[in-house]
């Protein structure tokens, strides 16, 4: 597997504390304790090459497209950390005020047309809009890119309702075609090669070659019929607003467009933590989920359906999906809620470089879903991810409302601990160190000890690639070796 250095390499000190071995220590022992269902994943994602690739695209272009997008919001007289704040402000409003928000939404969504229906949790989602299907004598449906209907697991419920849904977000009909989840929110087939792609997509159209145009032009073709053929559309939402009662859907491609419009019935399905409250709002919430999604200064298409508009679906129903999403409002991480989905956070964290967005078994990966699966599930399958960070801060720091993720992992980290769900031996281990931070003069001599004894085997490379026990952080990446001396020693030389 390839190698990547950690953030922990780095020496750095607090309260004069070695952090770099207490930090290598509580990784090793999270990863030995996680789930085998996790670490089984990360293993298959550490030995894949063509990951490696494809997650190095990622990093390079998603993160210096933000950059750029940045640089040039502000060459251009704009100043985008007061653009985050007002971001920040907005969505904290949203919070705060979501149950009353939601209610004018449907109010004024109603006033125009739609109705609007209230899904507690995954299983009331699906059986809503397989009613809608069965009232209205669906028997083909089309669905724009949507986070919820991944999450409540729509499309095989359709599928059982005898519905045949089909993706027409091209990176989602890809993962359809190949029966995979999506591996990134904003580029679901992004662990793709373009062969992978190929075979996909010539599971349901007949491409001329495997060239990009040729490919691009077999589905589009496919996915026009499929649009005229369509009883129903489905699409999510990246923004409910409550005093208009309009659902707003940005694309690159248009399918949420034509989803919305071509078809007789359309189904809005959106979490109830995308509600906004004005229209004002719009034009900041889209100058920062543009930039820090993929660094446009616009994405090609902004929809806003409102009602049930004359020439456009006679039938129109917004279905707003609970989903644990109350309760989270009411916890200590309510600030998850702020989320516009917009991945900044995923492709800026190392561990997202490293394993991508499968290896974290949910719909939602990355630091957002380190976050919001626990919070939203509970389960025991995803309560280990909040452990599978670095806590190097990047995603704060790039998240264009602000949202301070790593505080966020600790709470949940501290309600794990709480739980007393460490294994025996983790406990055991961890009460040994903490025995030794609380006496400075016992830490100083482990901590030296631990240093000399790294610096040695790190040998004149001054890289260390494996150590007992804790074959999980070396099977993709090495340590930099301390220089065997520590900070306490450096600082009594000098006098300091």
């Amino acid at each position: 597997a390839a190698r990547f250095p950690s953030p922990l390499s780095r020496g750095c000190t607090f309260a004069g504390m070695e952090i770099r071995e207490a930090g290598v220590l509580y990784f090793v022992l999270q990863m030995r304790e996680s789930a085998i269902t996790f670490r089984g994943r990360i293993s298959s994602a550490l030995a894949d090459d063509n990951l490696r690739r494809s997650l190095a695209g990622v990093r390079d272009k998603f993160t210096s497209h933000r950059a750029a997008a940045v640089q040039k919001y502000n060459a251009e007289g704009g100043d985008f950390e007061q653009l985050r704040e007002r971001g920040r402000q907005i969505r904290r409003e949203s919070v705060l005020r979501m149950p009353e928000l939601l209610q004018e939404f449907q109010q004024n969504a109603e006033n125009a047309g739609a109705k609007v229906l209230w899904a507690k949790d995954a299983a009331a989602a699906r059986k809503l809009i397989a009613e809608i299907a069965r009232r209205h004598n669906v028997r083909a449906a089309v669905k724009s890119k949507s986070m919820a209907s991944e999450e409540i697991g729509l499309n095989a419920a359709l599928q059982n309702a005898g519905v045949e849904a089909t993706e027409t977000d091209l990176g989602e009909f890809i993962i359809q075609q190949a029966g995979e989840s999506p591996s990134h929110i904003i580029a679901p087939a992004m662990h793709k090669t373009r062969a992978d792609a190929a075979a996909a997509i010539r599971k349901a159209a007949a491409p001329e070659n495997d060239s990009i145009p040729a490919l691009a032009r077999a589905a589009r073709e496919y996915l026009r019929r499929k649009f005229l053929a369509a009883d129903m559309g489905i699409s999510g939402a990246n923004f409910l607003v409550a005093d208009s009662g309009s659902a707003l859907i940005v694309t690159n491609e248009g399918n949420g467009r034509m989803t919305a419009t071509l078809p007789p019935v359309h189904i809005t399905l959106a979490g109830i933590d995308k509600i906004i409250a004005r229209r004002e709002d719009i034009p900041d919430m889209l100058a920062l989920l543009t930039r820090s999604a993929t660094g446009q200064r616009l994405t090609n298409y902004v929809s806003i359906t409102t009602g049930a508009n004359q020439g456009g679906p006679a039938h129109v129903y917004v279905v707003l999906l609970d989903n644990g999403r109350s309760d989270l409002r009411k916890s200590d991480c309510a600030e998850m809620l702020q989320c516009i989905r917009c991945g900044a956070c995923m492709n800026h964290c190392p561990v997202y470089h490293a394993v991508g967005g499968h290896a974290y078994g949910t719909v939602y990966m990355g630091p957002m879903g380190q976050v919001l699966s626990p919070s939203l599930r509970g389960a025991e399958d995803v309560f280990d991810l909040p452990h599978a960070a670095t806590m190097c801060g990047a995603c704060a720091v790039v998240c264009p409302v602000k949202i301070p993720l790593p505080d966020l992992m600790r709470r949940l980290r501290r309600r794990r601990e709480s739980q007393k769900r460490r294994s025996l031996k983790e406990r055991t281990l961890l009460h040994l160190w903490l025995f030794a931070a609380r006496r400075p003069m016992l830490y100083a001599i482990a901590a030296a000890t631990m240093s000399a004894a790294l610096a040695k085997i790190g040998g004149t490379q001054k890289r260390i690639r494996k150590l007992p026990f804790a074959n999980e952080w070396f099977a993709g990446r090495d340590l930099v070796a301390p220089p065997g001396r520590t900070f306490r020693a450096v600082r009594k030389r000098f006098g300091i």
